[in-house]
């Protein structure tokens, strides 16, 4: 964990905060690139929503939470909140992805 900084100002605080705010939504971003490529190899939109997965990515989320000095309630909560974000986006993929290739594949003739 690295030493945070004292800031001496207000404006100092708020500059660390916006920068932090951009590499979130940058990760964000490449977060949503995986979760919109994992609903191709999803059969289903119980295989989306793998309450199993979610409780192993929030255990793991929360010891790292514990590992890194972040408050753990807090990790929690953005976490569940993002997750459930990202089901809904994946959902949405899916089912796009789903009905796609569904139409794509042509009738078989009978010879």
């Amino acid at each position: 964990m690295s030493t945070p900084i004292l800031c001496t100002s207000l404006e100092e605080v708020r500059a660390h905060i916006d920068a932090i705010d951009r590499s979130i939504v940058k990760l964000l971003a490449e977060r949503g690139h995986f979760v919109a490529q994992a609903a191709r190899f999803k059969k289903s939109a119980d295989e989306v929503k793998a309450p199993q997965r979610v409780e192993q990515v929030l255990s793991k989320v929360g010891v790292l939470a514990e590992e890194l000095g972040a408050n753990p309630n807090v990790t929690e909560s953005v976490y569940r909140a993002m997750i459930g974000a990202f089901i809904d986006a994946e959902l949405a993929e899916h089912a796009r992805v789903t009905s796609g290739s569904q139409q794509e594949t042509p009738p078989k003739e009978n010879n």
